[in-house]
């Protein structure tokens, strides 16, 4: 499946970006769709917004990135029913990866209009084009799909009660997927990462405000007791899950967890923090009622049909981003 067109919509995000020079280098041909109005430039122009600077400077170093790697960027609200089915035919996609979304729980629980306007909004418009064409759609889903874990680890047969309108929403995206297979035989894959980190975030995970509070010298708040544990995935390891999604067969109609595969404390990351930055100071707080208790994704069935094997365990991939924060940094600075 070399040189086939895959359009990524809302593909100047975190995920989005990362997976359009991943695929590039891979040999496809990536274009993306973009409003930049979602967690994005367009959204950090308030003055009040916490590190507007360097978020601003990070933003802009993905556009160049994707300058430089040639891939074709065109800005376009997704909502726009008309204006998207034109760009998409102008496009003519093999496959089309849909990641725009409003991409954190606690904004979503504060904004539900905007959040179900930006994530099924442009999905129903994204899959209406995709019925005509019967073109292979990835939806870009979510671990807190399954809500509270009732036991140590999850599968894709473990039953979905999500908690917040996030998880409610990214749910509900997965049956609207399979209900224009089941009426258009519209083929599709379902991918549910987890605890994402990694270069050039701005959606202030966990992962990412950890580091940026230490390399200011702030405090580090963590929610609970800090023996919570997730399924930290480094973002590589997503770029290629997503990837063999792209190119196998097998994925076809289904859905598969794609994350490192072990959950760990997020005391364990703190160590981390604490080995890079001397000195830091960590505070505890309330947890947050609407955040679910999680564990292990377990990620055996994309192991079998994808032949996926994740790579950066907690000590290598953090460490990792944690390096080239340290870079960006002091080049910003």
């Amino acid at each position: 499946m070399k040189n086939k067109k895959i359009l990524l919509v809302g593909g100047s995000g975190f995920i989005g970006h990362n997976l359009s020079i991943y695929l590039k280098n891979k040999g496809h041909e990536p274009y993306i769709v973009d409003s930049l109005a979602v967690n994005n430039l367009l959204s950090f122009t308030n003055d009040e917004v916490k590190n507007k600077k360097l978020y601003n400077s990070i933003l802009n170093n993905r556009l160049d990135i994707i300058q430089k790697n040639k891939i074709k960027l065109t800005i376009q609200d997704a909502r726009d029913y008309h204006a998207i089915c034109r760009l998409y035919d102008e496009i003519n996609p093999d496959i089309i990866i849909h990641l725009a979304a409003v991409s954190h729980a606690n904004k979503s629980n504060k904004d539900p209009h905007s959040t179900f306007d930006h994530s099924l909004r442009t999905l129903e418009n994204t899959l209406d084009f995709c019925r005509s064409k019967k073109i292979h759609l990835i939806y870009l889903s979510s671990s807190m799909v399954y809500g509270n874990f009732n036991s140590k680890q999850v599968d894709e047969k473990t039953a979905c009660n999500p908690l917040g309108i996030y998880g409610t929403l990214k749910y509900s995206g997965e049956l609207i997927v399979k209900s224009y297979n089941q009426v258009f035989d519209v083929p599709y894959t379902i991918i549910r990462p987890s605890a994402l980190y990694g270069e050039r975030c701005v959606s202030r995970r966990v992962g990412q405000i950890f580091i940026e509070n230490a390399i200011q010298g702030m405090d580090i708040e963590i929610n609970g007791d800090g023996s919570e544990k997730l399924d930290f995935t480094y973002i590589d390891d997503l770029m290629h899950g997503i990837s063999l999604a792209c190119e196998n067969k097998e994925a076809i109609n289904q859905t598969f967890n794609i994350t490192f595969g072990n959950s760990r404390k997020i005391s364990e990351m703190i160590d981390i923090i604490k080995d890079e930055f001397k000195g830091v100071n960590v505070k505890y707080k309330e947890k947050d009622k609407l955040m679910p208790e999680r564990g292990t994704l377990n990620n055996d069935k994309a192991k079998k049909l994808l032949n996926y094997e994740s790579k950066y365990p907690l000590e290598i991939g953090y460490k990792k981003y944690i390096k080239w924060y340290k870079d960006f940094w002091h080049t910003i600075k």
